[in-house]
């Protein structure tokens, strides 16, 4: 990707087109057994600061299921179930489809622009064949 400020990218849920990062991190409900709360993400593909209430713990390996916070869809893909999706419009006026991982502690995150990998980023990336998922519409 371009070297854009975070500030330009706007991210919406892939079901209800809502947007969720309204003042630059993305916001997401994060659901692990009991707990329940919005987490920020740092808007760069690739950067995984994480925003969350001080209570919060993600235990490496941990499954979080991400959901919209608008219309409280579910966020993970269909063929590869450890990813969620959002759709990223950046200044360039271009869609993208961010695929991340939804397991604590793995960096793993993919842009794909027009059903092609443009970024492939973190270092646990090489788990996931994205090549699979990325023919879905």
């Amino acid at each position: 990707m371009t070297a854009e400020t975070p500030g330009r990218w706007t991210y919406r849920c892939p079901h209800c087109n809502g947007v969720v990062n309204p003042a630059g991190a993305v916001h997401l409900l994060g659901l692990r057994g009991d707990a329940q709360m919005l987490i920020g993400f740092h808007p760069e593909p690739g950067n995984y600061e994480l925003f969350a209430p001080p209570e919060a713990s993600f235990e490496h390996g941990d499954i979080w299921t991400f959901h919209c916070p608008i219309c409280h869809s579910d966020l993970a893909t269909e063929r590869q179930p450890n990813l969620c999706e959002l759709q990223l419009f950046t200044g360039d006026g271009h869609r993208r489809r961010v695929l991340f991982s939804r397991l604590a502690g793995e960096h793993a995150t993919y842009v794909v622009r027009d059903d092609d990998p443009e970024s492939v980023l973190g270092d646990h990336a090489d788990r996931y064949d994205i090549t699979v998922d990325i023919q879905v519409g």
